[in-house]
């Protein structure tokens, strides 16, 4: 044979695919994205099995009053008070939802559809300011309303964003009023 022959042959070319490696590796893939998964799930209700201090969220009160402000927009959940990435998901707060809020002289009223609902007394209100985070959502500066109130012996915040964001100031201004009110009356 000759030299040009013998190169012709050497250089025959390999099987573009090797099937049975690709979808070894796929498969592997899929597994691994499945543990990462589980195990955030698990992570998830590991905090709230060491939240499962927290006491169980007051209902509303039968006789509110009249609304002084309503809000539609988004709940993106609640964390320990000055701690923004401590997200607390004991009784459904740490889900992310739909609300429509209702403040009246008896407190916060907070209807999340597909969420469970909570009613913060107008005793338990400290505060509220204008941020641009709270765990898992960032913002611009101003762009969530974040309430803080007392729960048990806990201090909590919780974000919220309206549809139309010009109502945060007049909201964070009601309710500093109102606590400022309560406080005044004790």
């Amino acid at each position: 044979m000759t030299p040009v022959i013998l190169l012709a042959e050497a250089q025959k070319s390999a099987d573009v695919t090797d099937w049975p490696a690709r979808i070894g590796w796929l498969v592997g893939l899929l597994l691994f994205i499945a543990l990462v998964y589980w195990l955030m799930r698990e992570g998830w209700k590991w905090r709230g099995t060491l939240q499962s201090d927290l006491p169980p969220l007051p209902g509303v009160p039968e006789e509110t009053g009249e609304a002084k402000l309503t809000m539609s927009g988004r709940y993106h959940g609640s964390t320990t008070a000055g701690q923004w990435l401590d997200r607390i998901v004991a009784h459904g707060l740490g889900t992310r939802s739909r609300v429509q809020l209702t403040l009246t002289d008896a407190g916060l009223d907070v209807v999340r559809p597909g969420a469970a609902d909570f009613f913060v007394p107008a005793a338990a209100l400290r505060g509220a300011r204008l941020d641009k985070g709270i765990a898992g959502k960032v913002l611009t500066e101003g762009g969530l309303l974040v309430v803080t109130w007392a729960h048990g012996d806990k201090l909590i915040d919780s974000g919220f964003r309206s549809d139309h964001a010009a109502e945060h100031t007049e909201w964070a201004d009601t309710l500093n009023q109102m606590i400022n009110d309560t406080e005044g009356a004790r």
